[in-house]
């Protein structure tokens, strides 16, 4: 292990010892969860087995993460996220641990098990963002790809472990102790994020409230193209990909070998085919652009739709669901990598929020949609509708680029300067206006407004909300660049804030300025007024 470890890329992370015990740990807890998931699927054929009851496991499973991403991420930006993390699991394992109670005494009914996978699904919610931006805490970003890669591979040798073990334990035992095991398993977790001495980032600036955090969250995400692509090919592919998730148990209670060994079978075979993905998609990277791979796993994976639509023998059912795998893992790594490396640090939490909360809002409504589709007409109908829908997705979305973010350097440069101001300017006086004054070369003008323009979107993206250049009356070619933020300690946190990447661009636009001139910067903030008294 230690010589695959030290010569696969893929598994360089494990070298790292706090990567490898979190690693571990979520590995048993993902299994616990896929065994839950499988549970929860095939009690409900039980207690309810129509089309749209099934689904709505699906869709309670993944709702609250697209209602709740976007608070936990603020939470997650502006708490420790280790102290977060714990008592969020702890949440899971008791929600878990009463599901399982009430199962075994058999006090389960179909809405009391889709009202506590809500509360499974609150917990998920409140999680993923935190979990998904601790992952550049552990590794270099040299190693983060892999890191994901390999956080994939988890994710998925769970789904292959976790199907089949939950298939046997319900055949027999029932649902009940499946549950009872997802409990336990966070508690192996908790015990890892305990042994974690987390190095907290420092910083001379109060933490961001709570509001304010979801406001600038949401503004980066607005002004931020990278993010948006990965958003937008997400949300073309999950909607119709959802299809298969949420119609695979009805379509094994339908086959006349199934029964919950099949289910787990089946789900299993998804997981290998993923562990494949994962351990081949970095050769495929080196010789494949990111939107090409992308492109052609959601051909492979609408190909698959197509055969569960068709097919019925369990063989060619598991190579399906094994190519499914495969074609998923791409997909969901692929786009995972570029929001990962979108986002600074500062808004990590939050970024990561905006794109699970399209991912699971995209799963949810297509797990309704389809299973609504399947009620009014058959399971095959159905499948191959999503499976259409998933191939036209990919020539709606091919314009959004996602392969132009790795060498973008988004740490913090903190080159600009600390300005001076007076004693009555306190963090919370606002709203606060900065100028820079630009002279620019007679034959740069074009060039220096193309990339002025590039320049606002990224003070949009870290506080600005009014931005402006004008040119000068009298003097031509100069120019003055003005934007405001709501306080003084905003403008702060922008000094905090300021990238690598933005440091280029800047250093671009003073190679177009006229030979000798600087920049002039100016701050100003908005005065107190006072109500002036006056006599009678």
């Amino acid at each position: 292990m230690n010589d695959l470890i030290n010569t696969t890329s893929t598994w360089s992370p494990l070298r790292i010892p706090v990567f490898r015990m979190l690693w571990v740990a979520t590995l048993v807890s993902n299994i616990g969860t896929w065994m839950h998931d499988i549970g929860a699927s095939w009690l409900m054929t039980t207690l309810s087995p129509t089309p749209i009851m099934v689904a709505m496991i699906q869709t309670a499973t993944t709702l609250p993460i697209f209602l709740l991403a976007m608070p936990a991420g603020a939470l997650a930006d502006i708490v420790d996220r280790r102290s977060y993390l714990i008592v969020v699991q702890l949440w899971l394992a008791l929600v878990a641990g009463l599901l399982g109670f009430m199962t075994l005494s058999g006090i389960t009914s179909a809405w009391t098990l889709i009202a506590l996978t809500f509360a499974m699904g609150i917990g998920t919610a409140m999680m993923m963002p935190a979990w998904a931006a601790m992952t550049p805490e552990l590794v270099p970003r040299t190693e983060l790809q892999s890191a994901i890669a390999l956080n994939s591979l988890g994710i998925n040798m769970a789904r292959t472990i976790g199907p089949a073990l939950a298939g046997i334990i319900v055949s027999f035992a029932g649902t009940g102790p499946v549950f009872i095991l997802n409990a336990f398993s966070y508690l192996l977790v908790i015990l890892a994020l305990a042994r974690w001495q987390r190095e907290v980032p420092i910083s001379e600036l109060p933490n961001e409230r709570f509001f304010s955090a979801l406001r600038s969250g949401f503004r980066f995400a607005r002004h931020a193209p990278d993010l948006q692509a990965a958003i937008i090919r997400g949300f073309g592919f999950f909607l119709f990909a959802s299809a298969s998730w949420a119609l695979l148990p009805l379509l094994v209670k339908s086959m006349t070998i199934g029964g919950p060994e099949t289910f787990g079978i089946l789900v299993a075979s998804i997981g290998a085919g993923a562990v494949i993905g994962a351990l081949v998609l970095p050769k495929l990277r080196k010789k494949i652009s990111r939107d090409m791979l992308v492109a052609l796993a959601a051909v492979v994976y609408a190909s698959t739709m197509f055969a569960l639509a068709i097919f019925d023998q369990l063989i060619f059912l598991c190579l399906a669901m094994s190519v499914s795998g495969i074609a998923w893992i791409t997909v969901l790594s692929s786009l995972q990598v570029t929001a990962q490396m979108a986002l600074p640090n500062w808004v990590r939490s939050r970024g990561l929020a905006v794109f699970m909360a399209v991912f699971m809002g995209s799963m949810a409504l297509g797990s309704l949609l389809w299973g609504k589709v399947a009620e009014m007409t058959s399971i095959s109908t159905s499948l191959m509708l999503a499976a259409i829908g998933t191939l036209v997705a990919v020539l709606v979305t091919w314009r959004w680029h996602i392969g132009d973010v790795d060498d973008v350097d988004l740490t913090p440069s903190m080159h600009w300067p600390t300005p001076l101001v007076h004693e009555s300017v306190s963090h919370d006086r606002g709203p606060v206006l900065i100028t820079i004054q630009y002279t620019v070369r007679n034959d740069k003008t074009s060039e220096f407004l193309t990339k002025i323009r590039e320049l606002s979107k990224r003070r949009r993206r870290d506080g600005a909300f009014a931005w402006g250049v004008f040119e000068h009356t009298e003097k031509p070619h100069h120019f003055i660049e003005s934007f405001c933020v709501d306080s003084w300690i905003e403008h702060l946190r922008q000094h905090e804030r300021v990238t690598h990447a933005d440091r280029d661009l800047q250093t671009e636009i003073h190679t177009l300025l006229v030979s000798g001139s600087e920049p002039i910067v100016t701050h100003y903030v908005a005065p107190k007024f006072t109500a002036a008294k006056t006599k009678r």
